[in-house]
């Protein structure tokens, strides 16, 4: 298990015992975004993709194995199979339909922190975290949905729980 932040004056401790305990009491640090199901530009069934047909969450989100984030896939790689597959139902036509103008899909973001929280998927995944840990039994889902609070107790207590750095510098830089 990792250190903690040091506090070198009694101010500065102050100040990171408070920052922990609203932390850890799921209230500081909480996450930005919506929550529940959220409709998007396109009913994407994850349920079908990863669930029934097993794709592998790295296919679409490959950057998650090399980068700070997950990202999106651009429209073009879904159009590589769905040129074919499904092409008439509805919402393939709307896919095909920002393909055609050459626009991403605007989808509406909902695992998102605030900005002095720097998560990057790259150590998470190389550090064998499975991507349900965060973000739930996605392949189960229909409508994807925020399920895991992410607030900073809430990580803490997974680092704790996997051995992982404590120290603040690990995501508030």
């Amino acid at each position: 298990m990792g250190s903690r932040c040091q506090a070198e004056t009694p101010i500065r401790g102050a100040i990171l015992a408070a920052a922990l305990a609203l932390g850890s009491s799921g209230c500081g640090g909480s996450p930005v975004g919506p929550s529940g199901p959220v409709p998007q530009p396109i009913a994407f069934p994850h349920d079908v993709h990863s669930g029934t047909y097993g794709m592998s969450c790295h296919y679409c989100h490959y950057t998650a194995r090399s980068s700070w984030s997950a990202g999106v896939p651009p429209v073009e790689m879904c159009m590589g199979c769905h040129k074919v597959v499904a092409a008439g139902k509805p919402e393939v036509v709307k896919l095909a339909g920002y393909w055609e103008r050459k626009e991403s899909i605007p989808w509406i973001r909902l695992h998102d922190l605030p900005d002095f929280v720097h998560f990057k998927h790259d150590r998470h995944v190389a550090a064998g975290v499975p991507c349900q840990t965060c973000h739930g039994e996605v392949q189960e889902m229909r409508v994807v949905e925020r399920v895991a609070p992410l607030t900073m107790g809430w990580c803490v207590a997974c680092h704790d729980q996997r051995g992982a750095s404590n120290d603040c510098a690990a995501c508030h830089y």
